[in-house]
């Protein structure tokens, strides 16, 4: 399989004022279908360090494609860097100026004399045409390998790339293998629990390989086949697959693009179940992560904050007698406040999660402190106690994963 390396330029890039989505794009594409992708890399619009980049690009991979730089603004100088590196003069296309002149009075504009840069490409290089924007596209085989540029812009580069490049590497390599991909999505164990299951699994594959990648909340398997057929591809991957749904039994929740709340919908739907949910440490994104994926299914959602909407739910299903003893009990008062959510909604089950910080936590994102979860559907609670409780986005993930992974096992069981 040819070996690819994707040079994303520019500054906005390199400095992170844009995140690069366009070479995560690629990099997908790439593997699927049948490229070897082992180098990324971001430059700024420095001449120097461009033609530095696109060199060392040569020297390791077959194909190079840059990404962005040829514009018509000065600092677009992707082209004079390819043409630098190729040893190539930079030539004006008349074809191409004819095409950016054309795409102006179509729309009613007077093309900028900046704008003839566009049409200029490396001696000898394949020209490709760009019906979505005004800077053309274009390929230049060298010895060492082929540099394709491609524009910035995201959709302009999607179009060029499943149009145009991908027929031309497939003819250009005879590209006759695929990489496919299985993923295996995992909850109730952490990263190093998964790696203890299944390691010689990871150590030991080849081709499938088995690779492990942690979230907040969940750990991804991943497994992936190179083969000459997606659906050869499948074969190598079931008997793995198979290998390590028999190590991790129910810790798997679903696979691919499946979310923990997608998994939950089905059930949702299934069982007709609608759901309440009072919260305070996850400040809302339980309800907000159901209400996406089963909408139809979810009643009401009450974000709390302090003692007063804490009091008021209670009051609902607590005598004023026993408030005290319920507030200083924090399993009994998250059972209370699914309860009374439950009940204030109408809803078939209710959820409730109450955190509790401690008072030395460091980070936002790293709370010191418990949270406690509880899900009732009248008769019955789960109840569940975890040591994190900060307000950050690492934990109130967590936390609302927990809770949703919860509700999708208890479904069937109370």
């Amino acid at each position: 399989m040819p070996k690819a390396e994707i040079v994303s330029i520019g500054s906005e890039l390199l400095l992170g004022q844009i995140i690069d989505t366009n070479a995560s794009w690629l990099a997908k594409k790439l593997t699927n279908v049948g490229v070897d992708l082992f180098y990324k890399t971001v430059v700024g619009d420095n001449r120097f360090r461009m033609n530095e980049v696109v060199d060392q690009a040569l020297t390791r991979s077959d194909i190079v494609i840059t990404g962005g730089g040829i514009g018509p603004t000065q600092d677009d100088i992707t082209r004079e860097t390819i043409a630098a590196v190729t040893n190539r003069k930079l030539v004006l296309d008349r074809g191409f100026l004819d095409e950016i002149n054309e795409r102006f009075r179509n729309r009613g504009l007077v093309m900028t004399d900046n704008n003839e840069r566009q049409a200029y490409i490396p001696e000898g290089a394949i020209k490709v045409s760009n019906p979505n924007g005004t800077a053309p596209s274009f390929i230049v085989e060298d010895q060492r390998g082929v540099v394709i540029a491609l524009p910035g812009v995201p959709f302009e580069m999607k179009w060029l790339f499943e149009n145009e490049v991908v027929p031309y590497l497939s003819r250009k390599f005879g590209l006759q293998e695929t990489i496919t991909y299985r993923i295996l999505k995992v909850s109730h164990i952490g990263e190093s629990a998964v790696d203890d299951l299944i390691g010689g699994l990871i150590a030991n594959s080849q081709n499938p390989t088995v690779g492990v990648l942690a979230h907040p909340g969940q750990v991804d398997v991943r497994i992936a086949a190179k083969a000459s057929s997606i659906g050869e591809a499948k074969k190598l991957i079931l008997p793995v697959e198979n290998k390590i749904r028999s190590l991790l039994g129910r810790h798997i929740f679903g696979v691919d693009d499946q979310t923990i709340e997608d998994v939950l919908a089905d059930r949702l739907v299934e069982t007709g179940i609608t759901l309440a949910v009072y919260e305070d440490t996850t400040q809302g994104m339980v309800s907000e992560r159901i209400l996406k994926s089963s909408g139809a299914n979810f009643v009401q959602g009450i974000i709390g904050n302090g003692n007063s909407t804490l009091k008021s739910l209670l009051s609902e299903v607590v005598g004023t007698d026993d408030l005290k003893v319920v507030m200083d009990n924090p399993r009994e008062l998250v059972n209370q406040l699914a309860r009374s959510v439950r009940l204030r909604a109408g809803s078939d089950w209710g959820i409730g999660i109450h955190g509790i910080p401690a008072n030395d936590v460091k980070t936002e994102n790293l709370g010191h402190g418990q949270t406690f979860l509880s899900i009732t559907n009248g008769s019955e609670f789960v109840t569940r106690e975890y040591n994190i409780a900060g307000t950050g986005r690492p934990d109130r993930i967590r936390i609302s994963h927990n809770a949703i992974e919860l509700l999708r096992v208890s479904i069937g069981k109370l």
